[in-house]
């Protein structure tokens, strides 16, 4: 029995390898007309244009964004060092201001002194202010430079095409 069954087996593997009729296409039958292989053709040329297209004006923008956030980067370092001196200079005076405190011989001088510390510290800090509003507003301007530069570059090719 057991020769029976491996010769069935052999049987069924052989029948099923056999082609089926009902999907095959008869190549001397079917040829592709002239005009669709040339649309066909055309439209894949036209596909090819259109994706080195899209891939040149991704990797430009991609280049644009990295070299906004690099110049945002390295303005927020810029905005942080400058927060870092300011924040110095800010408790230097502080504690020059305490050490003129304890120095102070009267009521009359510590007055005195407290006035000018108050009058010191408003200047300094409305230039602070001034420098910090200057800083700003150069790191938007020179972080919003490349994608500015990017979208001009957009437009002109969009005019010339």
């Amino acid at each position: 029995m057991a020769t029976q069954t491996k010769t069935k087996s052999k049987t069924e593997t052989m029948d099923f390898k056999a082609p089926f009729e009902a999907f095959s296409i008869p190549s001397s039958n079917f040829e592709v007309p002239v005009a669709f292989r040339e649309f066909a053709e055309k439209g894949i040329a036209q596909a090819r244009d259109a994706y080195a297209k899209m891939k040149t004006a991704a990797e430009d923008t991609t280049e644009a964004v990295e070299d906004t956030f690099e110049t945002a980067r390295d303005g927020a370092f810029t905005f942080g060092s400058k927060a870092i001196d300011v924040a110095k200079a800010n408790s230097d005076a502080s504690f020059a201001f305490a050490k003129d405190l304890f120095g102070a011989k009267t009521f009359a001088d510590v007055i005195e002194l407290q006035t000018a510390f108050a009058r010191q510290q408003f200047d300094t800090m409305t230039a602070q202010f001034k420098e910090f509003q200057e800083l700003a507003q150069k790191v938007v301007t020179e972080a919003s430079k490349p994608m500015q530069a990017h979208v001009e570059k957009s437009f002109k090719e969009i005019k010339a095409a």
